[in-house]
């Protein structure tokens, strides 16, 4: 089973906005078609961070020796 994509900016301020409006877990995931486990993950991150945003994937830098 491969990653799937990340979710738009759009959908986890649905989520977040759902959450604000007493929405559980399970009725988000079902009134936006994304795992409970995402919706969580969101919500989590959301109260620790204050965002939703994604983390920018890290390049790792070759350095060669001289």
């Amino acid at each position: 089973m491969g990653r799937s994509q990340e979710l738009s900016e759009f959908k986890r301020g649905t989520v977040i906005g759902c959450h604000l409006c007493n929405k559980s877990i399970g009725e988000i995931s079902l009134l936006l078609n994304i795992p409970r486990s995402t919706v969580s993950d969101i919500i989590t991150k959301w109260k620790q961070l204050g965002t939703t945003a994604t983390q920018p994937h890290k390049m790792t830098e070759r350095v060669s020796a001289s």
